[in-house]
């Protein structure tokens, strides 16, 4: 039963709907005892999904030959096929990687870049991305430029003009993230795309946080290469990701580990799949169970789901910036936001300490980070939190963060 209610913890009552009986909640396997406000990070596995990825792992063990050496290649077909269905691209455009870090590693060790060219990205990426561009450019001699991108974020197209004004002459890639891991924006990557295809620069996408919290059609997108995770928002087991490569530039990727479909004696639907998605021997369960986390979505109103998820967020943004008297990184609008957003906190606060506060004295599972030199509080709602997480956060945020005694949270110095 859902009905509205006025959210507390805040200097003026607000309202946000209320799940009263959020059966959700029942199907996933998460503690009870702590509030889980960090989908983001790992994200957690329905327990239909997961007992079926149990299921297939059973299977597999039966009998090995059977599933590795037999059934294999048609049960991966099956499954990246149901995917590509609901990424809205085909079958031999996809292969299934164990996470996004490995899609992005795939393409960047591959692409032929030396010291005349640069590649381009935010000062908003992922650290474990960053460090993969900036190992391959010391090895090879190329330039990795991370234009700033300035919060607030005003509009989506002042920040492709701000972006572009990083491109030059020797810009040969764009690598940047449809939802940023640290500021949790929604990036316009499509207008991007589409201004690098026009200047022919490849463009290399990361989208980890994409699949499953907003609609894809990777077709319509217009990357060259994207990677996502589908343990993430998806709900898929941990360990199941893919990378998209357009036909025309499929032929550019290498295979990162060099296993049977090199040079296959039995070639599958394109040398792409062939080189990219066998490594030997491994359990392929984590892949296998995809296409029952988008049968699970599909039957729970998943939209619908996002938006509750989006109100209770937004709600949640703005009592935390009241009680800070900070400003919100982004305008109030969807475009920007839906089940992530990044809280701006005081600059006096030790981020690691009120992270370990929150988790060890309220039980809220949720990232605290330094970036730019800002505190950010990194709210993920999924289908099973409820307006009573939100409201427990807002009560921490508000005990912790007292104006009278900013000390708590600084640094000690010996």
């Amino acid at each position: 039963m859902l009905s509205r209610v006025p959210f507390h913890g805040t200097d003026s009552p607000r309202t946000i709907i209320r799940d009263m009986s959020n059966p959700l909640k029942k199907s996933f396997l998460l503690d009870p005892g702590v509030i889980y406000l960090n989908h983001g990070s790992f994200g957690a596995t329905p327990l239909p999904v997961f007992r079926e990825y149990q299921r297939l792992q059973r299977e597999l063990e039966r009998q090995p030959v059977e599933f590795l050496g037999r059934r294999s290649t048609g049960m991966l077909a099956k499954a990246r096929a149901r995917l590509a269905e609901y990424l809205g691209t085909q079958a031999d455009r996809l292969v299934f990687t164990t996470n996004v870090t490995m899609a992005i590693n795939i393409v960047a060790r591959s692409l032929e870049l030396g010291p005349q060219d640069e590649v381009l990205s935010t000062d908003h990426e992922y650290g474990a991305m960053d460090r993969t561009w900036r190992f391959l450019a010391r090895q090879r001699g190329f330039r990795y430029l991370k234009q700033p991108i300035p919060v607030p974020v005003a509009d989506r197209a002042a920040f492709v003009e701000t972006f572009w004004k990083g491109v030059t002459a020797s810009t040969r890639v764009i690598f940047l993230s449809h939802i940023a891991s640290p500021t949790a924006l929604i990036f316009p990557v499509e207008e991007i795309c589409r201004r690098a295809r026009r200047a022919s620069i490849l463009t290399v996408i990361d989208g980890a946080h994409a699949p499953g919290q907003i609609p894809l059609r990777l077709d319509e997108l217009g990357a060259d290469f994207y990677g996502g995770n589908l343990h993430k928002w998806l709900c898929a087991p941990k360990g199941s990701g893919f990378l998209f490569a357009r036909p025309e530039v499929q032929d550019l990727l290498q295979p990162l580990v060099v296993s049977w479909g090199y040079e296959s004696e039995t070639p599958g639907p394109s040398r792409f799949i062939d080189q990219q998605e066998w490594g030997g021997t491994r359990d392929l369960a984590a892949f296998l169970s995809v296409p029952a986390a988008i049968d699970f979505q599909e039957q729970h109103d998943w939209e619908g789901v996002r938006r509750i998820c989006h109100d209770i967020l937004r709600a949640a943004e703005q009592a935390i910036c009241q009680r800070t008297g900070l400003a919100r990184l982004h305008p109030d609008d969807p475009a920007w936001t839906m089940q992530m957003a990044s809280v701006p906190l005081p600059a006096e606060i030790d981020a690691h300490l009120f992270q370990e506060r929150l988790y060890r004295e309220y039980r809220i599972e949720i990232p605290v980070m330094r970036w730019n030199g800002r505190n950010l509080l990194r709210i993920s709602l999924q289908g099973y939190n409820t307006p009573r997480d939100a409201q427990a956060l807002l009560k921490a945020v508000g005990e912790l963060i007292q104006p009278v005694s900013p000390k708590r949270f600084q640094k000690k110095v010996p």
